[in-house]
């Protein structure tokens, strides 16, 4: 699994965890070790993850009660920068012919990714939860 954050001004580390992923392990090898730093570093900052099973895990929630988070709707991946993020990268992937290969490809292509290109995902998001709103929780252009 490949994990990171955004904001408008920075970005998280990149995250490559491999194994299975329990709601433990996303706190204790995720969540407090990078996130908690990255969101204290940001004030005002507010949490924003999807609906999978590790992330609304008892577990998870409980240690983000402390950070201001957005709950996440269902089936609405239009809303989630990350997502057109991870839709950038995966295009611009070369081949690659290892596990180990494809983690340093996938660095390197994060850590060369252009803020501008983040803020301009960011940017449109009142309209990307318009867009939503007005489609009832369905597909957008976005």
């Amino acid at each position: 699994m490949v994990w990171w954050a955004l904001a408008y001004d920075s970005r998280s580390i990149l995250i490559v965890m491999r194994g299975t992923l329990t709601g433990q392990r996303y706190v204790d090898d995720m969540l407090r070790p990078d996130v908690e730093p990255f969101l204290n570093g940001l004030p005002g900052s507010i949490f924003q993850q999807d609906n999978a099973r590790l992330h609304t895990a008892r577990v998870a929630l409980d240690f983000l009660r402390h950070f201001q988070t957005l709950p996440w709707p269902a089936r609405s991946l239009d809303l989630s920068p990350v997502e057109h993020v991870r839709d950038q990268l995966k295009r611009q992937m070369p081949s690659c012919h290892s596990v180990h290969d494809l983690e340093l490809d996938v660095q390197d292509l994060w850590v060369h990714l252009p803020q501008e290109n983040i803020r301009s995902l960011i940017n449109p998001m009142p309209n990307r939860v318009a867009a939503c709103i007005a489609a009832g929780g369905g597909p957008t252009r976005y």
